[in-house]
């Protein structure tokens, strides 16, 4: 068995996977809303976020080494890697853990994305794949099931919100900065080709977020995958117009994201127009499977 945690912005989660030479299975997880990227102030991560991000690894820790699993690894995406003092904190978070915490760059998560998410995903000839965090979004182009560009940009779900939004939820004039900053952002893309997509590949929790209010709102089955751009769009200005509705399907599907999930789709969609995405096609696995992978399978 191998525990992979994922220190990212918004959470930091555990998967126990057992593992073949081929494949793999997830046996268990647990996620804890640590939303490292609020602990951040002058581009450093504050004592308390450290507080938080050791407490949650000692309690995650304690989990593997009472199952005993054997293995564990762990890394840390945009909520370390983005901030001024990394080693510090890296350092901080051994001393008091006895973990060694692993930076993935922006790049290598969106490889380890595209190669998690293709695991269980038939249709992936040709696309776009995107992952929005915490603290960063990533995307893939690929063509014939072969990565052209991977990239990361600095703005994410929980980011977003703590440039825009100063309360919960986002007044009119906060929703079009959110627009403004999410389009700013996108506009500056130039590795990946500003060309129609029809359908992009979701990874990662903002956008399973996004998915599970489509089905709640739109009466879809829980076994769908897929979003449409026009039932995004309408989920959006729903958010835009404060529909209440709309707010209490929030809080029944993931009221932990309450504050984040505005942010995320507004995020989302704003890259679908840029790239005429049609359907969003969401992904089960994402950048955990592909360190899975990286690390562990395709050393077997």
């Amino acid at each position: 068995m191998y525990a992979i945690i994922d220190v990212g912005s918004n959470t930091i989660r555990l998967n126990v996977y057992s593992v073949t030479k081929d494949d793999f299975k997830i046996l268990f997880n647990k996620k804890v809303m640590a939303g490292l990227a609020g602990y951040v102030e002058d581009n450093r991560i504050t004592q308390e976020g450290i507080d938080v991000a050791c407490k949650t690894l000692s309690d995650f820790k304690y989990i593997v080494e009472n199952f005993d699993i054997g293995n564990m690894l762990v890394f840390a995406t945009a909520s370390l890697r983005n901030v001024d003092n990394t080693d510090e904190a890296l350092a901080q978070i051994y001393k008091r853990t006895g973990i060694n915490v692993e930076i993935v760059s922006g790049e290598e998560e969106a490889i380890l994305d595209f190669e998690g998410a293709t695991h269980n995903l038939i249709d992936m000839n040709d696309g776009l794949l995107v992952d929005i965090g915490g603290g960063s979004t990533e995307l893939v182009s690929y063509v014939e099931k072969k990565i052209s560009n991977a990239i990361s940009i600095p703005l994410g779900s929980l980011k977003l919100y703590k440039k825009c939004v100063d309360h919960i939820l986002p007044t009119k004039s906060e929703y079009e900065k959110l627009v403004k900053t999410s389009v700013k952002e996108i506009e500056k893309i130039d590795e990946i080709e500003k060309k129609k997509y029809s359908i992009i590949c979701g990874v990662g929790g903002t956008i399973r977020a996004v998915l599970k209010l489509n089905n709640c709102l739109f009466k879809a089955s829980d076994n769908n995958k897929i979003i449409t751009i026009s039932n995004l769009q309408k989920i959006v200005e729903s958010f835009k117009k404060e529909d209440f509705d709309t707010i209490n399907a929030v809080l029944k599907v993931c009221p932990d994201r309450i504050h984040t999930i505005i942010p995320g789709a507004t995020l989302l969609y704003n890259i679908c127009k840029y790239y005429e995405c049609d359907v969003i096609m969401v992904s089960n696995y994402g950048v955990r499977e592909g360190y899975l992978y990286s690390r562990v399978i395709n050393k077997m």
